[in-house]
């Protein structure tokens, strides 16, 4: 029973840590998809450059929802 109790309270603080990660990982993968390219729109940059920003957006939200 208390070995049970151990092994519960270890899953929960694992996904509370990943929580945060999860949340940083999303909010670069909002910004890469739908932010990124209202602002080169408006900005006027070219679709290599915008392509290139997401690219780079895109491995940083894979890196963070990675990291534990």
């Amino acid at each position: 029973m208390a070995k049970e109790l151990m092994i519960s309270s270890y899953e929960v603080a694992t996904e509370h840590s990943n929580t945060g990660a999860l949340i940083l990982g999303a909010g670069l993968a909002l910004t890469s998809m739908i932010l990124l390219p209202a602002f080169a729109v408006r900005l006027g940059m070219s679709a290599s450059l915008t392509g290139a920003l997401r690219i780079a957006l895109m491995k940083a939200s894979s890196r963070a929802v990675a990291l534990k």
